[in-house]
């Protein structure tokens, strides 16, 4: 046992000065391990906000400490230092205020006496992933630096939260702000009533997407109703899988069913439906399939609803396949890799493998994946098979070719080869959804989004057919309306679809894409002639084409239908005609088939979302009794889980 005296002793050794270098590395080491630790145990303690947070008051406190030590600085220095410290301060603290777990919404901000925050809009919860030595702030601390530049500042918006510092230097959110979302969707207008006389043909593009439906679903089960931009009615109606009647054989890939009702929101309307059934292929019959699975695995997917997601859905898929089949698999974070070469679907285990081993980290250089996705798919191509690229990402491309612009050039220069590209999107607060349409919509595919495993389930396996299998491409629908009988009209939704009345007959003009067994539903408001619900007052001078002459052929009709479509492997079109005339007409509404009501109601769901002024006066819960009436078989439950949805999106809406 030590005694008194060497006690005594030890007291009057002076203890070394600190160190502040190995203190902060110390410091960081601790953090490092904390970071380790909280990914693979699932540990409780701070998130990455609050961790870099304690960075910047540690950097604060420090800084403040050695201005108060007695060391003479003029006021111009004291201003230079703190000036950035202050702003970057501020920011971190008014975003950290924001947070709360499970939400990845932003709040950049505004102040009132000319301060702003020179921060980037992609810094969220901590993780940034801006340009340069910002991009990943979440995984290296020293990202931050107090004393150097932050990116460039955030613009001033209406739509950003307003705060205002007060006189304790603190920052409040002032009334009525608005929170900003990372996500990007695309900014359209709603199809406005379009008079006869003056514009009599509708052109658009088919859409069997069906991504905007996961996404609304997603925000209302969050609590928050979507942003309208989200809302595309047409996807939210084609989620659905309706019976229309078969066609008779392959020749003609398409049955084509109309009907014309009574608008529930309007009774001086007419809803014209066309719903459109594609050829359902036997499974024993499906062509094989050259697969390439183009994974992101940067930074950013580190998420459970992200790569861990994905990963599960990719295995779901795997069962549907067989020895037909050929997998690869292609990565991308920072560079390109190829993950497995093209391998038989039948050796499960080697592919299942490299699935399991995909981890995430660094960068998205997606122009690059792209670019090597397409490589493979090439060499492993099977001639009169279906070859794909199967892209599942956030979206968030940042390294390469990243404006929509560039990738859209880069995958119409290679659809041309055959190959197709389906886009399954993961995640939330930086989800690309404006991307992935531009990607889809110009790869000849189509584009889902999977928030859950169950529609992982819908989308991968359920409706394999459909995903992977297409009878026609480039199909476009084109509606002439008689002026005689019909005043106005109203396309509702595919607003992103629309096409120029000249695309209808260009075979160089891309469209959209239908797999095995799908159906798509256009619906369309009608105003007949002589309603009082037309908007459009009659030109003074007369229209500047005047009305066909009345024919026995014509005068009867609501409006021609045209679709133009091709085969999968032709690049020549084929045309199929349907004149609409009152012999579609249906006096009731509960006349129409249940697949049709419930269509309906569906886009009356939408229209609402979206604000649209059409059905302002029509209730939620019409709506819901609507589609109760025409929820008809429901095998998986989807029907009765958009029930639930409307009922919800009532309650936020109050």
């Amino acid at each position: 046992m030590t005694d008194e005296f060497d006690l005594d002793i030890l007291k009057k050794v002076p203890a070394p000065q600190p160190d502040a270098g190995k203190r902060d590395a110390a410091m960081r080491e601790a953090l490092s391990a904390f970071d380790a630790e909280k990914k693979s145990a699932g540990t409780q303690g701070s998130t990455a906000g609050s961790r870099l947070m304690t960075i910047l008051q540690r950097s604060w406190s420090t800084t403040m400490t050695a201005m108060t030590k007695g060391r003479l600085m003029s006021g111009t220095a004291i201003a230079g230092i703190l000036a950035v410290p202050l702003a970057g301060y501020l920011a971190f603290a008014v975003m950290n205020e924001g947070y709360r777990p499970g939400f990845t919404d932003t709040a950049p901000v505004d102040f009132a006496q000319g301060v702003p925050p020179s921060l980037d809009d992609t810094m969220v919860l901590g993780r940034n992933q801006a340009s340069g030595a910002y991009r990943e702030a979440e995984e290296s601390d020293a990202a931050i630096v107090l004393g150097e530049a932050l990116p460039a500042p955030m613009p001033t918006a209406p739509s950003f939260a307003k705060r205002t510092l007060v006189g304790d230097g603190s920052a409040k959110i002032a009334p009525g702000m608005e929170r900003l979302r990372r996500d990007r969707f695309e900014t359209y207008e709603t199809s406005s009533v379009r008079a006869v006389l003056e514009d009599p043909v509708s052109t658009f593009s088919i859409d069997v997407d069906t991504a905007s439906y996961s996404v609304v679903r997603r925000a209302i089960m969050e609590g928050r109703l979507p942003d309208p931009d989200s809302v595309r009615v047409e996807e939210l109606i084609n989620y659905f899988n309706y019976a229309y009647p078969l066609p008779e054989n392959r020749s003609a890939p398409f049955g084509v069913n109309v009907s014309v009702s009574p608008t529930p929101w309007n009774p001086d309307t007419k809803l014209m439906h066309i719903g459109i059934q594609g050829f359902d292929i036997e499974p024993e019959n499906r062509p094989a399939a050259n697969l390439v699975f183009l994974i992101d695995v940067s930074g950013s997917m580190d998420e459970a609803d992200k790569l861990p997601l994905l990963k599960s859905g990719f295995r779901l898929l795997l069962d549907k396949l067989d020895e037909r089949d050929t997998i690869s698999i292609v990565t991308y974070a920072g560079n390109a890799g190829t993950v497995l070469e093209p391998t038989s679907a039948s050796e499960r285990d080697k592919i299942l493998h490299a699935i399991d081993t995909l981890e995430p980290g660094g960068t998205t250089a997606g122009a690059a994946g792209i670019e090597e996705a397409y490589r493979l798919a090439r060499e492993a191509r099977i001639e009169g098979g279906v070859n794909r690229v199967m892209l599942a990402t956030d979206g968030d491309f940042n390294v390469g070719a990243t404006s929509d612009e560039e990738l859209k050039r880069m995958i119409e220069d290679r659809r041309d080869d055959g190959i197709f590209l389906s886009v399954f999107g993961f995640g939330k607060g930086n989800y690309n959804d404006q991307l992935m349409q531009v990607l889809a919509q110009n790869g000849n595919g189509t584009a889902a989004y999977i928030d859950t495993l169950a529609e992982a389930q819908k989308t991968l396996v359920e409706e394999a057919g459909s995903t992977l299998f297409p009878i026609a491409k480039d199909v476009k629908i084109q509606v002439e309306f008689n002026p005689q009988t019909v005043a106005e009209y109203r396309l509702i939704g595919y607003e992103t679809r629309a096409l120029k009345r000249e695309d209808f007959n260009n075979d160089r003009v891309d469209a959209g894409d239908i797999g095995s067994g799908h159906s798509v539903t256009a619906i369309y408001e009608i105003t007949p002639v002589g309603s009082p619900a037309v908007q459009n007052d009659p030109l003074r001078y007369g229209s500047a084409e005047k009305p066909a002459a009345d024919t026995d052929a014509s005068s009867g009709e609501y409006a021609f239908l045209k679709l133009r479509y091709k085969l999968p492997d032709e690049t020549q079109s084929h045309l199929m005609t349907t004149p609409i005339g009152h012999e579609f007409d249906r006096a009731r509404l509960a006349s129409l088939s249940t697949d049709a009501r419930f269509s309906i109601a569906v886009a009356a769901f939408g229209q609402k979302l979206r604000d649209t002024d059409a059905v302002a006066d029509y209730s939620w819960d019409e709506i819901r009794d609507l589609a109760a009436g025409a929820r008809g078989e429901d095998p998986f439950g989807y029907r009765s889980e958009f029930l639930r949805l409307v009922g919800l999106a009532e309650s936020l809406d109050r």
